[in-house]
């Protein structure tokens, strides 16, 4: 920060900018009251010192309302599924702690704080929340910082706790064949979800919002491009996770199968609605043709395992099974990755990290075999 001093009629002051407004003026805090230049200069450099030693802040902002301009900003500029989450981590979990702070004056011991209380909790949040809500505190003090309202950010200070390594729950091919067999006469929306999800790994948003026109039945290929969820109640389709989440996908002839026996089975339901069907060209859909509930999903899904005799894994485990079989029969971490969505490959080889031994262990062996077979040739 830079500062001056000055004569203002018979004494001297300083001046220190600190920074910027919402819409971009300098701001500027005077202090005056000085008989001299060099007691005015000396109170200056104590001030600016002050300032960059973190002690002080020139701002009379709350954090709670740093964190409600700041949700304001957002809501223009995130799915409206993340700003949920965002509104309420910032009204259940932040605000009630550390909102009535006065941004000169929270400290990182405030924000520690505020994490072990979260984690002692009935029931205690998991690392995984606490680090949600870290970035989204950090991100809002980021912007303080940014405009001049804080000379440090606090959250740097903090230490976060560990988030242990979840083990992931995959079946084995086995396992979904026995899942299929036990479940192939079940309602055929359902079936062709788990189809889907066990055939392809997408995400349960990216079946829900699959559109008849996003597939190519000549060529084989899923086309994905948006995502479904439900917020405050009302059915959104919106864009995918990122933009590598938008992707083609191969489908097997088994899956094209199924599908088209599926797309039979819904012109029955239109012709039987007639009019009362709302025809938005999605694959999966009630039989009056709007979106399914999460909920209605997941009971569906929970009856399916328990009818198979199968050990109980989340619907997204499919999604990690398929990848995990994928890697396993030898297909590039690359060509996964790409599957997947992923943003990049270093997700998928630290997400399937489990699966690198077994694969490690098979090159080991093959090359062996490999000059094996030269040596005996």
């Amino acid at each position: 920060m830079r500062g001056h001093v000055r004569k203002r009629g018979n004494k001297w002051c300083f001046v220190i900018d600190v920074g910027r407004d919402e819409q971009g003026r300098r701001k500027q805090k005077w202090f005056s009251g000085f008989a001299t230049k060099k007691e005015a200069e000396r109170a200056l450099a104590a001030k600016l010192q002050e300032l960059n030693n973190g002690l002080l802040s020139t701002s009379d902002m709350t954090v709670g309302k740093l964190l409600e301009d700041w949700l304001l900003d957002k809501q223009l500029h995130v799915k409206p599924t993340t700003f949920q989450l965002y509104s309420r981590i910032v009204t259940i979990h932040i605000a009630p702690m550390i909102g009535h702070f006065n941004l000169s004056d929270l400290r990182p011991d405030h924000i520690q704080t505020m994490y072990r209380k979260l984690q002692q909790k009935t029931p205690p949040l998991q690392a995984k929340t606490i680090r949600t809500i870290h970035s989204i505190l950090r991100n809002a003090l980021k912007r303080a910082l940014k405009w001049g309202l804080i000379p440090r950010d606090p959250s740097e200070a903090v230490e976060l706790p560990r988030s242990p390594r979840r083990t992931l729950a995959i079946w084995t091919p086995e396992q979904i064949r026995t899942f299929l067999t036990a479940n192939q006469s079940i309602d055929s929306r359902y079936y062709t979800v788990f189809i889907l999800a066990i055939y392809t790994g997408m995400r349960k948003g990216e079946i829900l919002a699959l559109r008849w026109s996003d597939i190519d039945f000549e060529r084989n290929i899923i086309h994905v491009t948006r995502t479904f969820s439900w917020v405050d109640g009302e059915a959104m389709f919106l864009e995918t996770k990122t933009h590598h989440s938008n992707r083609s996908i191969a489908i097997s002839h088994n899956v094209k199968v199924q599908l088209l026996r599926h797309r039979e089975f819904q012109e029955q339901e239109k012709r039987l609605y007639a009019d009362s069907y709302h025809d938005r060209d999605l694959v999966v859909a009630r039989p009056d043709g709007e979106p399914i509930r999460l909920s209605s999903l997941q009971k569906q899904w929970r009856r399916a395992v328990k009818r198979a005799g199968l050990p109980e894994i989340r619907f997204h485990d499919l999604r990690h099974t398929h990848a995990s079989l994928l890697l396993l029969q030898g297909v590039h971490p690359k060509v996964v990755s790409e599957r997947l969505g992923h943003s990049n490959i270093s997700i998928t080889m630290d997400t399937y990290s489990h699966v690198l031994p077994s694969l490690h262990r098979e090159v080991a062996e093959d090359f062996a075999s490999l000059i094996s077979n030269k040596n005996t040739s």
